[in-house]
């Protein structure tokens, strides 16, 4: 579970894409990846989950270039960060 920066956060589908696609690829795929927004934390909460746990939506997103590559920057330029 994550916690998104405002209430009202646009990116929080974007930053819960972003984790769940760098849990896939480092943990071993006998592990189940479940992708959540804390309780209470989100206004739209339970559509961003819901989008998060489909699979199918989660594929289509990733089968975009653009947004693929936005995932990919977010998750390099996290890991440069630390």
């Amino acid at each position: 579970a994550f916690r998104p920066t405002i209430p009202h956060c646009s990116m929080a589908t974007l930053i819960g894409l972003c984790i769940r696609v760098k849990l896939l690829r480092s943990l071993p795929r006998r592990f189940k990846v479940t992708v959540k927004i804390n309780p209470g934390t989100h206004a739209s909460e339970q559509a961003v989950n819901r989008q998060l746990d489909d699979k199918e939506r989660v594929c289509a997103a990733l089968e975009n270039t653009h947004l693929l590559g936005v995932v990919n920057k977010c998750i390099r330029e996290g890991m440069n960060s630390s």
